[in-house]
């Protein structure tokens, strides 16, 4: 059995993106906007959050990875799938699951704005800064978490308990 307790229950989860779709399509009415989901921990998040956008969107997505099958990131940044959309002086919106040494989140905007976007801005589930290295602007925030290993919704420890509505402190990951 898995040791593990409720963070976020699915209620809470549905509110709280219903918000951030309604402050997005304000923030970009009558203006294209190309989202950027990272896979894989961003898909249900994303899924759910381009619902509540009311704007015509374009969706691509990217992997990259630094935590591999541990609970805590190896530092290294692997990109494994790239955009396929041209995102030249269009808005971009990165959608990420959590933003936790921020190492990756950087590190991916860097890259998308070598492509020359007319701006990026950053939407997260989860802002936990507990192990922060690299100090990276929120634009758009879900919830923000002191501290602990979480999964569901998306969140994952080694490919597992994605599959959860809510969102649960993972006790003893290692």
């Amino acid at each position: 059995m898995v040791d593990k307790k409720i963070v976020f229950s699915k209620g809470e989860i549905q509110k709280r993106v219903k918000t951030l779709g309604e402050k997005i399509s304000k923030d970009y009415a009558g203006q294209p906007l190309i989202l950027i989901g990272i896979l894989n921990g961003a898909f249900i998040f994303m899924a759910d959050l381009v619902r509540q956008v009311n704007l015509p969107v374009e969706i691509d997505f990217v992997r990259v990875s630094s935590y591999g099958n541990h609970a805590h990131s190896s530092g290294v940044i692997s990109f494994t799938k790239d955009i396929e959309l041209d995102i030249t002086n269009k808005n971009v919106l990165l959608v990420e699951d959590i933003v936790d040494t921020g190492r990756t989140i950087s590190h991916l905007k860097e890259i998308i704005a070598a492509r020359q976007p007319r701006s990026i801005k950053i939407c997260t589930l989860i802002d936990k800064k507990e192990r922060r290295e690299i100090e990276v602007e929120i634009d758009y925030q879900g919830f923000a978490v002191d501290h602990g290993f979480l999964v569901g919704y998306g969140l994952d420890y080694a490919e597992q308990h994605r599959h959860y509505p809510e969102i649960y402190h993972l006790l003893n990951p290692e």
